[in-house]
This record gives structure tokens, sequence and C-alpha cells, in this order.
């Protein structure tokens, strides 16, 4: 009879002949290949007679679903009408990204939306766009660096240090931060986070919990940073209580790498599978949150989070270490994410796809480049906004419109002018590729105030 589990072998069970087929096939195919096939049946048969006993579990949740209350997978229509919505910076915002928006907010799940001033065209929603829906999360939304985030430590160290001292920082950056696919650390640091039960029971999470272990304290490719470099702190009433003036700080840019890559492929794949959209918006396919793959979802989207954050943590130790300091401060926030807020007085899913939360009193960083200084926040709270602001201050040019438009020695000119030194970093990230952060930050006036600048003078980014 083969060893292979088939429809017919499920129906011979008892199976009703609908969905529910589908997908225990799709399910013990993908997790339990390697279980012999009289196992399943006996496990399958248990599901059958008592699918509320299976629930949780995170091979047979799914199935359990599937025969208890199955995912209504019915083609979607658009809205006629846009849920409301506000531009911030809309002239500097190029018309594609605010397309995006609009399709966006004509999702049957959609309740309002904004577009952050540093907006560009993404995949999908565009970058700087913020979303609130009910009950939903697209994946999309989110983006495939799921929890990118920046961190800055302030350090009572003299500015002098970064001249007087260059070579051995210039050093601690080279040899003890790593970017991109394959460098990891000869050392690997453990993390409670690996404590997590969700690498346990998310069989998707478990598979990659090796890799995320090797990763940790690493960072990406593309726009991903670490810095050293000039913090200015310029509020009196700062919430350090630190003397307003200049001090050394440690920038960093990274998410959730692959893990978080991961994460996002595989439920952006569900989501589309379930959520059939018309061809142009078939990217904001969103997963129901009361489904199986809604919730698993949620919770692997929050652990990716969690390990960005534990990441930054990691740079940030090796850091201080190697100075011989602690850091005085320290500021951090996530900007490709999704939160459950009160929208219009309901709990909705807000989704920040490069946007930086920005609810009262909360603390943020939003970099220039590598050339221009990034700023230290607090967000006003700003309903219309959804209580959000930018994440940087966004791209002028693409990556390919960048190695098509500038050369290499026009980028050395460009950080001789401002006195950085880059180690790595490729044309695709050259300053000139950014808008300008001071215009931005105009723009955005009614949504954060400004506490002090963060100036990079030492860059290491991938090669």
């Amino acid at each position: 009879m083969g060893n292979k589990l088939r429809g017919k072998d499920l129906i011979k069970l008892g199976f009703p002949k609908n969905n529910s087929i589908n997908v225990t096939l799709s399910q013990v195919n993908r997790y339990q290949k390697k279980i012999k096939k009289e196992h399943i049946l006996t496990e399958a048969k248990k599901v059958l007679l008592d699918p509320e006993a299976y629930q949780g579990d995170s091979v047979w949740g799914k199935i359990a679903e599937s025969l208890l209350k199955p995912v209504e997978v019915k083609k979607q229509v658009l809205k006629t009408i846009r849920s409301p919505f506000h531009i911030y910076g809309e002239n500097e915002i190029e018309e594609q990204a605010k397309y995006q928006l609009f399709d966006s907010l004509k999702l049957p799940v959609a309740v309002a939306g904004a577009l952050m001033p540093d907006a560009h065209t993404g995949y999908g929603m565009p970058i700087g766009g913020v979303l609130a829906t009910k009950n939903a999360v697209i994946p999309y939304g989110v983006g495939v660096d799921i929890g990118c985030r920046m961190c800055l430590t302030i350090y009572p160290i003299k500015i002098s240090y970064l001249k007087g001292k260059k070579h051995q920082l210039v050093n601690i950056l080279s040899e003890h931060t790593k970017f991109g696919m394959y460098e990891t650390h000869k050392i690997k640091h453990d993390h409670e986070i690996f404590e997590r039960d969700e690498f346990k029971t998310i069989l998707l999470v478990k598979k990659l919990k090796d890799k995320a272990y090797k990763q940790l304290g690493t960072s990406g490719g593309g726009n991903h940073f670490v810095e050293f470099g000039v913090v200015n702190i310029t509020d009196i009433d700062n919430e350090w209580k630190l003397p307003t003036g200049e001090y050394i700080g440690v920038l960093s840019h990274s998410g959730s790498r692959g893990l978080g890559a991961n994460i996002a492929k595989h439920y952006t794949y569900l989501a589309t599978k379930q959520c059939p959209l018309p061809k142009h918006v078939q990217q904001l396919a969103w997963l129901d949150l009361n489904t199986h793959d809604g919730q698993e979802y949620w919770l692997a989207m929050n652990l990716a989070g969690d390990y960005a954050q534990a990441c930054h943590d990691d740079i940030h130790a090796r850091i201080a270490k190697l100075l011989g300091s602690k850091p005085v401060a320290k500021i951090e926030n996530h900007h490709n994410f999704a939160w459950k807020q009160e929208v219009n007085g309901e709990e909705c899913i807000v989704h920040r796809k490069g946007a930086t939360p920005a609810a009262k009193g909360e603390l943020g960083i939003i970099p220039g480049s590598m050339t221009a200084p990034g700023f230290i926040v607090r967000g006003l709270g700003n309903i219309k906004s959804l209580q959000s602001a930018s994440h940087g201050a966004g791209r002028l040019h693409s990556r390919r419109k960048c190695k098509e438009k500038f050369t290499q020695s026009e980028i050395k000119k460009e950080l001789k002018t401002h006195e950085v030194t880059l180690i790595g970093g490729g044309i695709d990230e050259a300053p000139m590729a950014y808008k300008n952060i001071e215009k931005v930050m105009a723009n955005q006036q009614e949504l954060v105030e400004t506490i002090g600048t963060f100036t990079p003078k030492i860059v290491r980014m991938d090669k």
C-alpha cells in the first residue's frame, strides 16, 4: 500500500470529503515526513474523534480547525471607498507610494491609514505606510524583516575620543560586528529568548532555532549598520536627567535575520492561499486572527521582534565591554511590526511598515544617512498618524538607480566632507540615496518632538 499518506486513507478513517483532507495531507507532508504511516493514521483518528482536544497542537491544531470550523476561503472584493487616512509631507512622496496606501485602505479589513513623510514604494504596502485593520494581520504589512529596529546607547565619554582613539574604534567595528548572510561571531552568546515556548511549539520556528542561535548579535545586509557617533542632547528635561551637550553614542539598525525572513515567507504564502485578492493587491493578503495560522503568525512575529531586540542587546553589550564603559541611556524602537492598539474606540491591529511608534511620551530614534544626523524623538501621540512617525529619511533613489547614478569616488568625497569613516557599504547605500532628513523632520512636527541628535562618524555596514 506504500508508506505515503493519501486522501483515500483519510476517507477510510472517516474524514469528511472536504478541505480537511487537503489540510491534513499538507501538514503531514510538511512536518511529519519521517513518521510512519500507521502512527500518523492512529493520531489522525484521535483528532477526528475529538478535534477540540487538539486545537492548540502545533501539527494537529490546524487539522482540528479544519474539522471544527474550516477557514473560509473566498475571493475578496475591495471596498469602493477608502478608509480614512492622513499623509504627511505629501509633496515629497512619489505617487506610486500613495497609490499603494490607497489600495490598502480599500481592503475589507482596513479601518484607517497614514503615510509618513519618508514614504516610498514597497511590496504590497509602501515603506512608511501605517495601516489599522480589524482582527487581521497582513504579513507583508509588517514586512520581510520582522522587528527591524533602531537601538542607541549613550556613553559618558568625551567626543574627543572619536578622533584620539579612532583606530581602536574602527577596529571594534571591523572585528566585533558581523554582517550579511554568512558572518557570525566566533564566540556565541546564549540568551533567555531561546527558552521561549514558541521555539518548541511552532514547528517552523523550531526548525529555525539553530540558525537564530548562530546569528544572534549579527546584522543584516542592505541598509543595516552599527555606528559610532556624536550624540547631542538638546532637551533640558530629558528622560535620563543628562546634562545637555555632547556624548559618544553607538547606533545600530537591524532586524530578526533569517528567523524573521523565514517566518515572513511562510505566513505570506499561507495568507495568499487563504485570502485570494485581485492580482494587483495580492501582497496585501491577510490572516484572520481567529484562525490557527493567524494566531501562530502573531506568536511567531512577536518572537521575531523580541529576537531582534536580543540581537541589538548583544551587539551593544559586546561594544560596551570593549569600550570599558556603561551606557548612561538607551533608546530603541521597532519600525517593521504590528501592534494591538485602540483606533476610533475599538481594538485594531496597527501595521507599521517602516514607521516609528510615536505614542505620547514614547521615545524613538529616526536616522538620517551615514552623513546626515539622526534624531532622538519623543512621540506626541497624534491620532491622525495612528501615533506614528517616519522611520528614517526614506529613499530618494532605488538601489538600482544608485548603481547607475553614483560612483565610488563621489561617495568618498561626500564621506570626506562630513569626516565619516566607512567600513563596508555599497553604492546602493550612498548618502545621496536618501531624502533630506531635515525636510522630513519639518514635515512631522505634529508627530514628534526632538530631544537630541546623533551624527555618525565611524560607520560599519555589510561589504
